[in-house]
Protein backbone atom coordinates (compact mmCIF):
# COMPACT_ATOMS: atom_id res chain seq x y z
CA UNK A 1 0.00 0.00 0.00
CA UNK A 2 1.87 3.32 -0.75
CA UNK A 3 1.68 6.71 1.21
CA UNK A 4 -0.78 7.87 -0.73
CA UNK A 5 -3.24 4.79 -0.72
CA UNK A 6 -2.78 4.62 2.81
CA UNK A 7 -3.49 8.39 3.72
CA UNK A 8 -6.92 7.89 1.36
CA UNK A 9 -7.99 4.93 3.56
CA UNK A 10 -7.34 6.72 6.89
CA UNK A 11 -9.33 9.72 4.96
CA UNK A 12 -12.20 7.42 4.57
CA UNK A 13 -12.49 6.05 7.45
CA UNK A 14 -12.22 8.83 9.81
CA UNK A 15 -14.65 10.91 7.75
CA UNK A 16 -17.90 9.05 9.65
CA UNK A 17 -16.27 9.39 13.06
CA UNK A 18 -16.21 13.16 12.11
CA UNK A 19 -19.72 13.48 10.69
CA UNK A 20 -21.07 11.55 13.85
CA UNK A 21 -19.28 14.08 16.05
CA UNK A 22 -20.23 16.98 13.71
CA UNK A 23 -24.14 15.51 14.77
CA UNK A 24 -23.63 14.37 18.03
CA UNK A 25 -27.25 15.62 19.40
CA UNK A 26 -26.61 17.93 22.55
CA UNK A 27 -29.41 19.88 24.66
CA UNK A 28 -31.41 22.40 23.13
CA UNK A 29 -31.28 20.64 19.92
CA UNK A 30 -34.66 20.83 17.82
CA UNK A 31 -34.65 17.07 16.10
CA UNK A 32 -37.13 15.29 14.12
CA UNK A 33 -37.49 11.47 14.01
CA UNK A 34 -39.96 8.87 13.43
CA UNK A 35 -41.69 6.78 16.14
CA UNK A 36 -40.32 2.80 16.19
CA UNK A 37 -41.84 1.41 19.65
CA UNK A 38 -44.24 2.89 22.18
CA UNK A 39 -44.53 1.24 25.65
CA UNK A 40 -46.61 1.93 29.02
CA UNK A 41 -44.21 4.93 30.05
CA UNK A 42 -42.45 6.13 27.07
CA UNK A 43 -42.01 6.91 23.23
CA UNK A 44 -39.10 5.54 21.35
CA UNK A 45 -38.29 8.00 18.66
CA UNK A 46 -35.18 7.29 15.65
CA UNK A 47 -33.59 10.63 15.09
CA UNK A 48 -31.01 9.43 13.54
CA UNK A 49 -28.59 8.81 16.44
CA UNK A 50 -26.73 5.73 17.40
CA UNK A 51 -29.30 4.83 20.06
CA UNK A 52 -32.88 5.88 20.07
CA UNK A 53 -34.56 9.03 21.88
CA UNK A 54 -37.03 8.84 24.84
CA UNK A 55 -40.37 11.14 25.22
CA UNK A 56 -42.32 10.78 28.38
CA UNK A 57 -45.80 9.28 26.98
CA UNK A 58 -47.56 12.36 28.97
CA UNK A 59 -45.86 14.60 25.96
CA UNK A 60 -48.34 12.55 23.41
CA UNK A 61 -51.60 11.87 25.43
CA UNK A 62 -54.18 14.12 24.91
CA UNK A 63 -56.66 15.47 27.70
CA UNK A 64 -58.85 12.43 27.29
CA UNK A 65 -56.64 10.11 27.57
CA UNK A 66 -55.77 8.68 24.30
CA UNK A 67 -52.58 8.70 22.19
CA UNK A 68 -52.34 11.57 19.57
CA UNK A 69 -49.72 9.58 17.26
CA UNK A 70 -48.60 6.07 16.63
CA UNK A 71 -45.98 3.89 15.25
CA UNK A 72 -44.38 5.00 12.26
CA UNK A 73 -45.87 8.71 12.85
CA UNK A 74 -42.79 11.86 12.60
CA UNK A 75 -42.78 13.90 14.94
CA UNK A 76 -40.71 17.25 16.05
CA UNK A 77 -39.10 17.77 19.49
CA UNK A 78 -36.22 19.64 21.37
CA UNK A 79 -33.84 17.41 23.14
CA UNK A 80 -34.28 18.38 26.88
CA UNK A 81 -31.19 15.89 28.73
CA UNK A 82 -28.98 12.93 27.88
CA UNK A 83 -29.39 9.94 29.94
CA UNK A 84 -25.92 9.86 32.16
CA UNK A 85 -26.46 5.64 31.96
CA UNK A 86 -27.45 5.03 28.39
CA UNK A 87 -26.43 8.40 26.58
CA UNK A 88 -29.90 7.95 24.79
CA UNK A 89 -31.49 11.94 24.22
CA UNK A 90 -34.54 12.43 26.17
CA UNK A 91 -37.55 14.32 24.21
CA UNK A 92 -40.36 16.74 25.33
CA UNK A 93 -42.49 18.66 23.96
CA UNK A 94 -43.43 19.87 27.29
CA UNK A 95 -40.43 21.17 27.90
CA UNK A 96 -40.83 22.05 31.44
CA UNK A 97 -42.60 18.55 32.66
CA UNK A 98 -39.21 17.18 31.32
CA UNK A 99 -37.06 18.90 33.85
CA UNK A 100 -36.88 18.48 37.35
CA UNK A 101 -33.87 19.46 39.38
CA UNK A 102 -31.79 23.05 38.94
CA UNK A 103 -29.27 21.33 36.42
CA UNK A 104 -32.11 20.84 33.87
CA UNK A 105 -33.36 24.42 34.52
CA UNK A 106 -29.42 25.87 34.58
CA UNK A 107 -28.95 23.73 31.00
CA UNK A 108 -31.93 25.42 29.29
CA UNK A 109 -31.15 28.51 30.74
CA UNK A 110 -27.45 28.04 29.16
CA UNK A 111 -28.44 26.79 26.09
CA UNK A 112 -31.82 28.83 25.76
CA UNK A 113 -33.79 25.88 25.37
CA UNK A 114 -37.33 26.79 26.05
CA UNK A 115 -39.43 25.38 28.86
CA UNK A 116 -43.15 24.92 29.85
CA UNK A 117 -44.37 26.81 32.54
CA UNK A 118 -48.48 27.91 33.62
CA UNK A 119 -49.07 31.39 34.72
CA UNK A 120 -50.35 31.28 38.31
CA UNK A 121 -50.95 34.72 39.51
CA UNK A 122 -50.42 38.35 38.64
CA UNK A 123 -47.62 40.03 40.42
CA UNK A 124 -45.82 43.59 40.76
CA UNK A 125 -44.53 44.28 37.28
CA UNK A 126 -45.83 41.11 35.83
CA UNK A 127 -47.03 37.54 36.53
CA UNK A 128 -45.31 34.34 38.30
CA UNK A 129 -44.71 31.59 36.08
CA UNK A 130 -44.52 28.07 37.80
CA UNK A 131 -42.14 25.62 36.29
CA UNK A 132 -41.55 22.17 37.15
CA UNK A 133 -42.26 23.31 41.03
CA UNK A 134 -40.34 25.98 40.81
CA UNK A 135 -41.94 29.87 40.61
CA UNK A 136 -40.75 32.25 38.05
CA UNK A 137 -41.03 35.90 37.39
CA UNK A 138 -42.07 37.20 33.88
CA UNK A 139 -42.20 41.18 33.31
CA UNK A 140 -45.04 42.39 31.89
CA UNK A 141 -43.36 43.95 28.91
CA UNK A 142 -42.36 40.24 27.93
CA UNK A 143 -45.68 37.89 28.71
CA UNK A 144 -46.62 38.77 24.73
CA UNK A 145 -45.81 40.98 21.69
CA UNK A 146 -48.71 43.67 22.95
CA UNK A 147 -49.21 45.75 25.75
CA UNK A 148 -52.17 43.12 27.70
CA UNK A 149 -53.75 45.25 30.16
CA UNK A 150 -55.59 42.79 32.34
CA UNK A 151 -53.03 40.17 33.12
CA UNK A 152 -55.43 38.50 35.30
CA UNK A 153 -57.17 37.22 32.11
CA UNK A 154 -53.65 34.96 31.83
CA UNK A 155 -53.61 33.34 35.03
CA UNK A 156 -53.60 29.24 34.04
CA UNK A 157 -53.09 29.46 31.02
CA UNK A 158 -49.56 27.31 29.52
CA UNK A 159 -47.32 28.33 27.45
CA UNK A 160 -43.74 28.35 26.65
CA UNK A 161 -40.70 30.31 27.90
CA UNK A 162 -37.34 31.13 27.52
CA UNK A 163 -34.98 32.09 31.12
CA UNK A 164 -33.14 35.30 30.94
CA UNK A 165 -31.88 35.17 34.42
CA UNK A 166 -31.12 32.17 36.40
CA UNK A 167 -29.31 32.00 39.75
CA UNK A 168 -28.87 28.43 41.93
CA UNK A 169 -29.01 28.17 45.90
CA UNK A 170 -31.79 26.67 47.97
CA UNK A 171 -34.41 28.92 46.57
CA UNK A 172 -33.58 29.30 42.49
CA UNK A 173 -34.06 32.72 41.37
CA UNK A 174 -35.77 32.59 37.75
CA UNK A 175 -36.67 35.45 35.21
CA UNK A 176 -38.45 34.26 31.92
CA UNK A 177 -39.40 35.38 28.92
CA UNK A 178 -42.45 34.48 26.62
CA UNK A 179 -42.16 37.22 24.53
CA UNK A 180 -38.62 36.03 22.95
CA UNK A 181 -39.92 33.17 21.56
CA UNK A 182 -43.16 34.95 20.10
CA UNK A 183 -40.62 37.39 18.34
CA UNK A 184 -38.22 34.32 16.74
CA UNK A 185 -41.18 33.20 15.63
CA UNK A 186 -42.93 35.79 14.10
CA UNK A 187 -39.44 36.55 12.67
CA UNK A 188 -39.38 33.42 11.14
CA UNK A 189 -43.41 33.54 9.75
CA UNK A 190 -41.81 37.19 8.69
CA UNK A 191 -39.93 35.61 5.92
CA UNK A 192 -42.15 32.94 4.62
CA UNK A 193 -44.85 35.74 4.53
CA UNK A 194 -42.40 38.38 2.51
CA UNK A 195 -42.02 35.73 0.11
CA UNK A 196 -45.49 35.53 -1.81
CA UNK A 197 -45.91 39.14 -0.99
CA UNK A 198 -47.42 41.31 -3.82
CA UNK A 199 -49.69 43.84 -4.99
CA UNK A 200 -52.74 41.47 -5.83
CA UNK A 201 -51.92 38.49 -3.51
CA UNK A 202 -54.55 37.06 -1.59
CA UNK A 203 -53.82 35.76 1.81
CA UNK A 204 -55.38 34.57 4.89
CA UNK A 205 -54.72 37.01 7.92
CA UNK A 206 -55.67 36.81 11.59
CA UNK A 207 -57.36 40.24 12.83
CA UNK A 208 -55.21 41.38 15.58
CA UNK A 209 -56.92 45.22 16.74
CA UNK A 210 -59.94 47.20 15.41
CA UNK A 211 -59.92 51.24 15.35
CA UNK A 212 -62.52 53.41 14.23
CA UNK A 213 -60.33 53.90 10.95
CA UNK A 214 -59.99 49.93 10.16
CA UNK A 215 -58.63 46.51 11.19
CA UNK A 216 -55.30 45.47 11.50
CA UNK A 217 -54.50 41.93 10.16
CA UNK A 218 -51.65 40.09 10.96
CA UNK A 219 -50.42 37.75 7.60
CA UNK A 220 -47.74 35.77 9.00
CA UNK A 221 -45.16 37.33 10.99
CA UNK A 222 -46.29 40.57 9.28
CA UNK A 223 -48.81 43.00 9.65
CA UNK A 224 -51.43 44.65 7.33
CA UNK A 225 -54.42 46.91 7.74
CA UNK A 226 -57.92 47.09 6.21
CA UNK A 227 -59.42 51.01 5.87
CA UNK A 228 -62.88 50.87 6.76
CA UNK A 229 -63.76 51.76 3.47
CA UNK A 230 -62.36 48.23 2.35
CA UNK A 231 -64.60 46.20 4.63
CA UNK A 232 -67.54 46.41 2.77
CA UNK A 233 -69.62 47.81 -0.61
CA UNK A 234 -72.08 48.58 1.94
CA UNK A 235 -71.81 51.88 4.57
CA UNK A 236 -69.64 50.25 7.49
CA UNK A 237 -70.19 52.57 10.87
CA UNK A 238 -67.00 50.65 12.93
CA UNK A 239 -65.24 47.36 11.92
CA UNK A 240 -66.56 45.90 14.50
CA UNK A 241 -69.65 45.58 12.96
CA UNK A 242 -68.31 42.96 10.95
CA UNK A 243 -64.92 41.55 12.48
CA UNK A 244 -63.72 40.64 15.58
CA UNK A 245 -60.65 40.29 17.32
CA UNK A 246 -58.80 36.94 16.69
CA UNK A 247 -61.22 35.95 13.53
CA UNK A 248 -59.70 34.31 10.90
CA UNK A 249 -60.25 36.27 7.44
CA UNK A 250 -58.99 36.28 4.05
CA UNK A 251 -58.33 39.75 2.37
CA UNK A 252 -55.92 40.69 -0.72
CA UNK A 253 -52.96 43.13 -0.96
CA UNK A 254 -53.78 46.60 -2.28
CA UNK A 255 -50.51 48.31 -1.76
CA UNK A 256 -47.11 47.92 -0.28
CA UNK A 257 -45.44 50.93 1.20
CA UNK A 258 -41.43 50.82 2.00
CA UNK A 259 -40.84 52.44 5.54
CA UNK A 260 -37.53 53.67 7.48
CA UNK A 261 -38.92 51.84 10.79
CA UNK A 262 -36.99 48.86 11.19
CA UNK A 263 -39.79 47.04 13.41
CA UNK A 264 -42.33 47.86 10.95
CA UNK A 265 -40.43 48.35 7.56
CA UNK A 266 -43.32 48.25 5.17
CA UNK A 267 -47.32 49.47 5.09
CA UNK A 268 -49.51 47.09 3.57
CA UNK A 269 -52.59 48.34 2.36
CA UNK A 270 -55.55 45.27 2.55
CA UNK A 271 -59.10 44.91 1.31
CA UNK A 272 -61.47 42.53 1.98
CA UNK A 273 -64.23 44.28 -0.59
CA UNK A 274 -61.99 43.70 -3.66
CA UNK A 275 -62.40 40.15 -3.18
CA UNK A 276 -66.75 40.26 -3.25
CA UNK A 277 -68.67 41.10 -5.94
CA UNK A 278 -69.95 44.19 -6.80
CA UNK A 279 -73.29 44.42 -5.94
CA UNK A 280 -73.69 47.07 -8.99
CA UNK A 281 -72.81 44.74 -11.36
CA UNK A 282 -76.46 42.75 -11.60
CA UNK A 283 -78.18 45.72 -10.43
CA UNK A 284 -80.31 45.53 -13.66
CA UNK A 285 -81.53 42.72 -13.11
CA UNK A 286 -81.77 42.04 -9.34
CA UNK A 287 -83.85 45.83 -9.35
CA UNK A 288 -85.94 46.48 -12.59
CA UNK A 289 -87.99 50.00 -13.02
CA UNK A 290 -91.27 49.00 -11.19
CA UNK A 291 -89.98 46.94 -8.69
CA UNK A 292 -91.38 47.69 -5.51
CA UNK A 293 -89.00 46.53 -2.41
CA UNK A 294 -88.66 47.45 1.38
CA UNK A 295 -85.41 49.46 2.40
CA UNK A 296 -83.94 51.37 5.03
CA UNK A 297 -83.40 54.98 5.20
CA UNK A 298 -79.65 55.80 5.97
CA UNK A 299 -78.58 59.21 4.83
CA UNK A 300 -80.99 62.36 4.92
CA UNK A 301 -79.90 65.19 2.72
CA UNK A 302 -81.76 68.68 1.56
CA UNK A 303 -82.43 66.91 -1.95
CA UNK A 304 -83.30 63.86 -0.83
CA UNK A 305 -82.98 60.01 1.37
CA UNK A 306 -80.94 57.82 0.44
CA UNK A 307 -82.26 54.26 1.03
CA UNK A 308 -80.34 50.86 1.60
CA UNK A 309 -82.03 48.16 -0.68
CA UNK A 310 -79.25 46.00 -0.59
CA UNK A 311 -75.78 45.31 0.96
CA UNK A 312 -73.66 47.89 -1.03
CA UNK A 313 -76.61 49.13 -2.78
CA UNK A 314 -78.40 52.70 -1.56
CA UNK A 315 -80.90 54.55 -4.15
CA UNK A 316 -81.98 57.92 -3.47
CA UNK A 317 -86.00 59.34 -3.26
CA UNK A 318 -85.58 63.01 -4.92
CA UNK A 319 -87.17 65.61 -2.64
CA UNK A 320 -89.61 66.30 -5.36
CA UNK A 321 -91.10 62.44 -4.77
CA UNK A 322 -92.14 63.06 -0.92
CA UNK A 323 -95.42 64.65 -0.24
CA UNK A 324 -97.61 63.34 -2.67
CA UNK A 325 -98.65 66.49 -4.71
CA UNK A 326 -97.28 69.24 -1.39
CA UNK A 327 -94.12 71.22 -1.42
CA UNK A 328 -91.68 70.16 1.56
CA UNK A 329 -88.62 72.11 2.57
CA UNK A 330 -86.77 68.84 3.74
CA UNK A 331 -87.71 64.67 3.31
CA UNK A 332 -87.17 64.81 7.56
CA UNK A 333 -90.91 66.02 7.55
CA UNK A 334 -91.41 62.46 6.02
CA UNK A 335 -88.89 59.78 6.68
CA UNK A 336 -86.38 59.66 9.42
CA UNK A 337 -83.40 57.92 9.80
CA UNK A 338 -83.46 54.07 10.23
CA UNK A 339 -87.13 54.06 9.02
CA UNK A 340 -87.76 50.93 7.03
CA UNK A 341 -90.26 52.10 4.01
CA UNK A 342 -91.24 50.27 1.19
CA UNK A 343 -90.26 52.07 -2.42
CA UNK A 344 -91.20 51.73 -6.04
CA UNK A 345 -87.64 51.65 -8.29
CA UNK A 346 -87.63 54.35 -11.05
CA UNK A 347 -84.78 53.93 -12.31
CA UNK A 348 -81.26 52.13 -12.64
CA UNK A 349 -77.87 53.60 -13.71
CA UNK A 350 -75.18 51.16 -13.54
CA UNK A 351 -72.51 53.44 -14.78
CA UNK A 352 -73.16 56.03 -12.82
CA UNK A 353 -73.93 53.76 -9.89
CA UNK A 354 -77.39 55.40 -9.41
CA UNK A 355 -80.86 54.26 -8.61
CA UNK A 356 -83.75 56.17 -8.45
CA UNK A 357 -86.54 55.51 -6.03
CA UNK A 358 -90.03 56.79 -4.74
CA UNK A 359 -92.06 56.04 -2.00
CA UNK A 360 -94.32 53.05 -2.60
CA UNK A 361 -97.61 55.16 -1.42
CA UNK A 362 -97.10 57.98 -3.13
CA UNK A 363 -98.52 56.75 -6.42
CA UNK A 364 -95.73 58.59 -8.71
CA UNK A 365 -95.65 56.82 -12.19
CA UNK A 366 -91.76 54.75 -12.48
CA UNK A 367 -89.73 57.14 -14.58
CA UNK A 368 -88.59 56.37 -18.22
CA UNK A 369 -85.43 53.81 -17.91
CA UNK A 370 -83.40 56.24 -20.27
CA UNK A 371 -83.94 58.79 -17.77
CA UNK A 372 -82.72 57.49 -14.20
CA UNK A 373 -81.41 60.35 -12.43
CA UNK A 374 -83.29 61.75 -10.04
CA UNK A 375 -83.16 65.41 -11.36
CA UNK A 376 -83.78 64.46 -14.43
CA UNK A 377 -86.90 62.52 -13.25
CA UNK A 378 -88.09 65.93 -10.84
CA UNK A 379 -87.45 67.96 -14.19
CA UNK A 380 -90.39 65.55 -16.41
CA UNK A 381 -92.19 65.53 -13.03
CA UNK A 382 -92.85 69.02 -13.61
CA UNK A 383 -93.22 69.43 -16.66
CA UNK A 384 -96.19 67.16 -16.51
CA UNK A 385 -97.61 69.18 -14.06
CA UNK A 386 -97.48 72.11 -15.59
CA UNK A 387 -98.74 70.41 -18.87
CA UNK A 388 -101.72 69.18 -16.80
CA UNK A 389 -102.76 72.13 -15.15
CA UNK A 390 -101.99 71.69 -11.49
CA UNK A 391 -102.81 74.63 -9.49
CA UNK A 392 -99.74 74.41 -7.69
CA UNK A 393 -96.41 76.30 -8.64
CA UNK A 394 -94.07 73.94 -10.05
CA UNK A 395 -90.33 73.27 -9.06
CA UNK A 396 -88.02 74.31 -12.04
CA UNK A 397 -86.08 71.03 -12.87
CA UNK A 398 -83.69 73.06 -15.78
CA UNK A 399 -81.97 75.73 -16.54
CA UNK A 400 -83.78 76.51 -19.78
CA UNK A 401 -87.60 76.36 -17.76
CA UNK A 402 -85.76 78.70 -14.56
CA UNK A 403 -84.87 81.41 -17.79
CA UNK A 404 -88.26 81.10 -19.31
CA UNK A 405 -89.94 81.98 -15.96
CA UNK A 406 -87.89 84.96 -15.32
CA UNK A 407 -88.72 86.44 -18.67
CA UNK A 408 -92.27 85.00 -18.50
CA UNK A 409 -92.24 87.53 -15.17
CA UNK A 410 -90.47 90.40 -16.61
Amino acid sequence: MTEETSFAAMLAESEPKAKRAQHEPKVGDQVRGEIVAIDADQVFVAIGGKTEALMDIINLTAEDGSLKAQIGDTIDARITSIDADTGAPRLGQRHGRALHGSEELEAAFHSGQPVEGQITGVIKGGVEVQIAGHRAFCPASQVELRFIEDLSTLVGERHEFRITKFSGGRKLDLVVSRRALLEEAQAAAAEETRAKLEVGAVLYGTVTQLKDFGAFVDLGGVEGMVHISELAFGHVRHPEDMLRTGQQIEVQVLRIEQTNNPKRPEKIALSIRALAQDPWSDAHSRFPVGTQISGKVTRLQPFGAFVELAPGLEGLIHISEFGGGRRIAHPQEVVNSDQLVEVRVLGVDTERRRISLALANEGAEPADTASPDPVSSAAAKSAREKASGAGQEPAMGTLGELLREQMRQK
